[in-house]
């Protein structure tokens, strides 16, 4: 455990699994859904992956809208590469700014979560149905999250490409 642990990175402890446990204690308060674990191993599996989701829905839905909305403006991603290369303290910076969008995406999923329960229940959509359609949510949420790293990981190759040329 204590391995595990060690190899946290301050990203993964920031960006997922400290918003992961914060919703599953919030989501507790404010629904009845019971997400919190009494296995300790499997809690932080669950939580980490409650954080994760949170922050793909931060990196899928809420950064492009406030881009969208000139709330914030980025830099293109070939002078981010530039930039970081000779500025390390650019990379710390973009840790710190991804772990604001996540929180900010945690509040918006715990507005939303009353709400979902609430409508669901009024439909009488019984557990399993509710299941399928956060299965499908997720596969949608994560195909979104590999094509947009695959477009990251792409723009990082020929952004390399040229600074060599």
């Amino acid at each position: 455990m204590k391995d595990f642990l060690d190899k946290i990175s301050s990203y993964n402890l920031f960006n997922y699994l400290l918003p992961g446990i914060l919703f599953t204690v919030f989501a507790e308060h404010i629904t009845a859904y019971k997400i919190m674990q009494s296995d300790i191993i499997i809690g932080l599996f669950l939580y980490y992956f409650c954080g994760l989701v949170i922050s793909r829905i931060g990196s899928l839905i809420l950064e492009p809208t406030m881009k969208k909305v000139s709330f914030v403006t980025f830099a293109s991603y070939k002078e981010f590469a530039r930039v970081s290369a000779k500025d390390p303290s650019v990379e710390t910076l973009s840790e710190s700014n991804n772990m604001y969008r996540t929180l900010c995406a945690l509040f918006l999923v715990l507005l939303a979560i009353k709400p979902f329960e609430i409508i669901t229940n009024w439909l009488s959509i019984n557990a399993d149905v509710k299941a399928y359609i956060l299965f499908a949510l997720l596969f949608v949420l994560f195909a979104l999250s590999y094509r947009k790293q695959t477009k990251y990981i792409t723009q990082r190759i020929e952004a390399e490409k040229d600074e060599h040329s």
